[in-house]
């Protein structure tokens, strides 16, 4: 069962997806579902997510949230940046956000 604010999904870059995919596969036995020629899921205890597009350049770390838009709320109120309002995906919708840190992070609902 997801939970509002628990670590839900794990997106990485996927550099040449068919290498990382081939790379992954063989070192430990993962499966991939691919969404598109730049997007392959995964499921290997934690889901997640190799995305090949050029503007992914470091892992991002996804939560999930029941009320999005209350979720931005809290994002905010807490201090966090939203960088990137919500907007809708295959799967759902989501939002990205800057902790104080700097760390970039998203959060997403279903539907």
């Amino acid at each position: 069962m997801r939970e509002d604010g628990k670590l839900d999904y794990l997106e990485m870059p996927g550099g040449a997806l068919g290498t990382t995919k081939t790379f992954y596969a063989e070192a430990f036995g993962w499966q991939f579902i691919d969404y598109g020629p730049t997007y392959a899921a995964f499921n290997e205890g934690l889901d997640g997510g190799f995305d090949a597009d050029e503007a992914t350049a470091k892992p991002l770390p996804v939560l999930y949230a029941h009320d999005l838009e209350a979720m931005v709320d809290k994002v905010t109120a807490a201090g966090g940046e939203i960088v990137r309002p919500i907007f809708a995906f295959p799967g759902g919708r989501r939002f990205h956000f800057r902790d104080p840190a700097g760390n970039e992070l998203a959060v997403w609902s279903e539907g």
